[in-house]
């Protein structure tokens, strides 16, 4: 319906909201933009997860309704960071940034990937790979930062959840469709795990009923990449992965460059 639509420049990282096998077929660009991101949504994971894991949240609420009666040696007691072990799933670049920040918490750090990743030098010898279903068992707190394709979609379901430690924490900053929102809220209501941290939700903006009552759930509405300095790299990256589509250049951050391999594209203008 479209026979002009030459680019899709996309404002984001993840692209399962474009149909690319269709947008090739038709010579259609598809861009996004990755990397300008990275530290923007690692510092936001670790954000959650010491919102999670330290109760802020929740104690926040206790302080505005007056709850707060003075401290006491048990109250609102939460994780110790110190040699609690991180799963982070999925490690390509801010699955590693967030590696990083981790690590000068004191955290141990596992991750699980299913794609060859190049470990960043900084943190070779730091941190260990592990299989996926041992490293969500085992872990204190686990993390996401994978794709949404069919093979992630609720990756992280009833079975994972009910394999996960009664005190870890769930943390997702990348999509929502991975958890099975529906079993999380059962989790976090039965004491499966400790609590979670999420930025991103199965069916955004809407909560899975009962998600928004469960005080051990941090949520945020989607402020992954949300800094003034990271939005204005992304508007720059979106342009120009357009103009160079439009130019008939390979935009640098192209999904489809297969696009160009027979005929590349004539200049729009």
């Amino acid at each position: 319906g479209l026979p002009r639509l030459r680019c899709v420049s996309l404002y984001a990282v993840g692209y399962n909201n474009v149909d690319v096998e269709a947008a090739t077929a038709r010579k259609i660009a598809v861009s996004n933009t990755p990397g300008v991101l990275t530290d923007a949504t690692a510092d936001c994971t670790m954000a959650l997860l010491l919102a999670a894991t330290r109760r802020i949240c929740e104690g926040d609420a206790a302080v505005r309704a007056g709850a707060f009666e003075g401290w006491e040696p048990g109250y609102m007691l939460g994780m110790e960071l110190t040699d609690a072990l991180l799963g982070v799933v999925g490690f390509g670049r801010i699955g590693q940034a967030v590696a990083r920040r981790a690590l000068g918490f004191g955290m141990r750090v596992a991750y699980a990937t299913d794609v060859a990743v190049a470990i960043d030098d900084d943190l070779i010898g730091r941190v260990t790979e592990m299989p996926l279903r041992q490293l969500i068992s085992a872990a204190d707190v686990v993390s996401l930062h994978v794709p949404l394709t069919d093979a992630t979609h609720h990756l992280i379901d009833e079975n994972a959840l009910r394999s996960m430690r009664s005190t870890a924490v769930l943390i997702n900053t990348s999509r929502g469709p991975v958890i099975d929102e529906n079993a999380l809220v059962r989790a976090l209501r039965e004491g499966w795990i400790g609590g979670a941290g999420l930025d991103v939700y199965e069916r955004e903006p809407v909560l899975a009923p009962g998600l928004g009552e469960c005080r051990n759930a941090v949520l945020s509405p989607h402020l992954g990449s949300a800094t003034v300095a990271t939005r204005a790299a992304m508007a720059r990256l979106t342009a120009q992965n357009a103009l160079d589509a439009l130019d008939g250049r390979v935009p640098g951050n192209c999904i489809n460059p297969s696009v160009w391999e027979s005929a590349p594209p004539q200049p729009a203008w």
